[in-house]
């Protein structure tokens, strides 16, 4: 079992090593190897895989299916090694989560929450979630508003990429890197945004920040589900795509840009962020309509 055990940080570091974070594989698996250890099994067996994997009770059934899939990962490398060992077909626990439909914000609900950033009451809080709410973790190295870009840094796979910037974007970070030194001349720390005693934002008082902000704009009852912060990146990339289709650009062409700009790897993963609002299906159906009488 020690043999397995010392495969198990091998399989970690190599997979890490190409850019997989595996934070959920390095917290399951070392329980998985305990399972084989008290049925005394040497090798990763079908059985015992689903049969650990379905231990948890009164869970979601997808739960038992990520549980599985890690269990898989580790198998494919252990059997390059030894032959011996089982992968689990992914069919005998085929569960999936299902999509949350995310929250589709029209411009004037997105209007109402930065004017319900007045309610605030502290000044420097005020500027800084009017101007924070899709720019949440900046440090000041980060904002290069001479070249009119930001700096997105560790994100997937530990990449670095950089963002072009909308000139009005350019001038409301300008504006509020100016307030920010204005209201608090000696921050405590590098982060673009600050809260009023110049630390960096933490999750928790962003979170309930903006849950006040979202009733104080009127979203709070919205069916059938509230507004979230990650809902204004999949509102750009859904009016992105809606605005393309409305000035007759070819959206299909166009669409890698889009995953680009996002940090996609590929159009692949930027169709999760593609809600069917009605705007956006009415626009696509009557441009089909279009290409049909234009080639009966």
């Amino acid at each position: 079992m020690k043999t397995l055990r010392r495969a198990l940080t091998d399989y970690l570091k190599v997979r890490r090593s190409l850019g997989f974070k595996l934070k959920a594989d390095g917290e399951l698996l070392p329980g998985f190897l305990t399972h084989l250890e008290q049925a005394t099994s040497p090798i990763i067996t079908t059985s015992l895989a689903v049969e650990w994997a379905t231990l948890p009770q009164d869970v979601h059934p997808a739960w038992w299916t990520s549980r599985l899939v890690a269990v898989r990962g580790f198998a494919k490398y252990l059997q390059t090694i030894d032959p011996r060992h089982h992968v689990p077909p992914l069919e005998l626990l085929p569960h999936r989560r299902a999509r949350a439909a995310p929250y589709i914000y029209e411009p004037a609900e997105i209007a109402a929450l930065l004017a319900a950033t007045t309610t605030l009451r502290n000044e420097l809080r005020t500027e800084t979630y009017r101007t924070f709410l899709a720019l949440l973790a900046l440090d000041d190295t980060d904002v290069d508003l001479r070249r009119g870009v930001l700096v997105i840094r560790r994100t997937k796979f530990g990449k670095t990429r950089e963002v072009p910037l909308h000139r009005s974007t350019i001038q409301a970070l300008g504006r509020y890197q100016r307030d920010r030194d204005r209201l608090l001349p000696r921050p405590s720390s590098p982060s673009f945004f600050v809260s009023i005693v110049g630390t960096r934002l933490i999750y928790q008082n962003v979170h309930e920040t903006f849950l006040r902000l979202v009733y104080a704009a009127g979203l709070g009852e919205c069916v059938p589900r509230r507004p979230k912060i990650h809902d204004l990146r999949h509102t750009f990339a859904v009016r992105t795509v809606l605005a393309w289709h409305r000035g007759g650009e070819d959206v299909e062409a166009k669409l890698p840009t889009l995953s680009t700009y996002l940090g996609h790897i590929g159009p692949s993963s930027t169709y999760w962020y593609l809600t069917a609002i009605p705007a956006l299906l009415e626009s696509a159906t009557a441009r089909l309509e279009r290409a049909w009488k234009a080639h009966p």
